[in-house]
C-alpha cells in the first residue's frame, strides 16, 4: 500500500512555561488573549489555550509535584518549543515517518477533561506522533490528530480582546537556516520549501507560513531574539493576524505591555512575552 506524504498545515504552537502557568496565563491575558480554563492532561501536564480560527496557541506547563512527568518537554527552553501539524490519521503519519527514517516513538493517545462554554463537561482526546527528537533542537515537532475537535474549537473561545483570528507565521531562528529546514524537507518533500532573498526558507502550512531564518531577520522583524538565544536552531517568534490593530494596542496599553509600533504592525519582544516574540498585524 502506498504511503502518502503528509500535507503541511499548522495545528497549534506550544509555549513551554514549565512551573510558571500562573504567571504565563496572567501575562497572555494582559496581551489581550482569551484563555481557556486550565486543563490537565492524562499524561500529567497542564495547559491553557488561546483558540483561533484554524489553529491555536498552547501554554504548556506543570503544577506543583508534577515536574517529574513529561520531563522531555521541560528540557526545552522556556518559550516557543512546539511546532504541531494537523493530521486525521496519526498511525498513517507514523508509518510515513518510519519509511523516511525520521520517526520517533509510536503514536500516543491521551485526553484532558474540558468544561465547555455551555457548562457541560466532556473530554478532549488526541493522538500524537512525533518527529525524531534529534532532528528538532530546543523543542518538538509532531502531528496531532484531534479525535474530538469540537472540544477545542468552540466559537465562544475564539473571541479575543486583541482581535486575533489566527497565527500566520511561525519562525525558527538559526545560524544555518538551510540546515534547520532540512528535516521538514525530508518530511514534506523538497518542493514544499521555498528559498527567499533574505536567506530564509519558507514552508506554507495552511493559513500560516513556517519560516527558517537567520538572526538578522528575526531581530529586524521582531525587535530582538529570545534573551537566552545561543546560536543553535530555536523556535523564536510568531506573527498573528488581528481584525483591528486598535484592539491590539488597547489591550497592550491596558495590560501595561511594552511594544514597538510600526505602520502596519505592533511588536512585543521576546523578553516581554515569555521568551517568544509576537508580531501583531492587520487582517488583509
Amino acid at each position: 500500500m502506498a504511503i502518502s506524504v503528509p500535507i503541511p498545515r499548522l495545528d497549534h504552537v506550544v509555549i513551554n512555561v514549565a512551573d510558571q502557568l500562573d504567571e504565563a496565563s496572567a501575562l497572555f491575558r494582559r496581551l489581550g488573549f482569551q484563555l481557556t480554563e486550565r486543563g490537565h492532561h492524562s499524561l500529567g501536564s497542564s495547559n491553557h489555550l488561546a483558540v483561533f480560527g484554524d489553529n491555536y496557541l498552547e501554554l504548556l506547563g506543570f503544577e506543583p509535584g508534577r515536574a517529574s512527568l513529561r520531563q522531555d518537554v521541560w528540557q526545552s527552553p522556556i518559550g516557543l518549543s512546539g511546532l504541531v501539524w494537523k493530521t486525521d490519521d496519526a498511525d498513517a503519519v507514523w508509518r510515513y515517518l518510519e519509511s523516511q527514517d525520521i520517526d520517533g516513538a509510536v503514536p500516543a493517545s491521551f485526553f484532558r477533561p474540558v468544561q465547555l462554554p455551555d457548562g457541560n463537561e466532556d473530554q478532549a482526546r488526541f493522538r500524537t506522533v512525533q518527529l525524531r527528537p534529534a532532528l528538532v533542537p530546543n523543542g518538538r515537532s509532531f502531528f496531532c490528530q484531534h479525535e474530538t475537535p469540537h472540544e477545542v474549537w468552540q466559537d465562544a473561545w475564539r473571541q479575543h480582546p486583541n482581535g486575533v483570528t489566527d497565527i500566520v507565521e511561525f519562525v525558527v531562528v538559526a545560524q544555518d537556516p538551510a540546515a534547520a529546514a532540512q528535516p521538514y524537507s525530508r518530511l514534506f518533500g523538497a518542493n514544499a520549501l521555498t528559498a527567499c532573498q533574505e536567506g530564509a526558507f519558507v514552508l506554507k502550512a495552511g493559513v500560516a507560513t513556517v519560516r527558517f531564518a537567520a538572526a538578522g531577520y528575526v531581530t529586524q522583524r521582531f525587535a530582538g531574539l529570545p534573551p537566552d538565544y545561543n546560536g543553535s536552531a530555536r523556535m523564536a517568534a510568531l506573527s498573528l493576524r488581528s481584525m483591528d490593530l486598535r484592539k491590539v494596542k488597547a489591550s497592550l496599553l491596558l495590560g501595561d505591555i511594552p511594544f514597538h509600533e510600526e505602520e502596519s504592525a505592533l511588536i512585543v519582544s521576546a523578553e516581554h512575552a515569555f521568551g517568544v516574540a509576537l508580531r501583531f498585524q492587520q487582517s488583509a
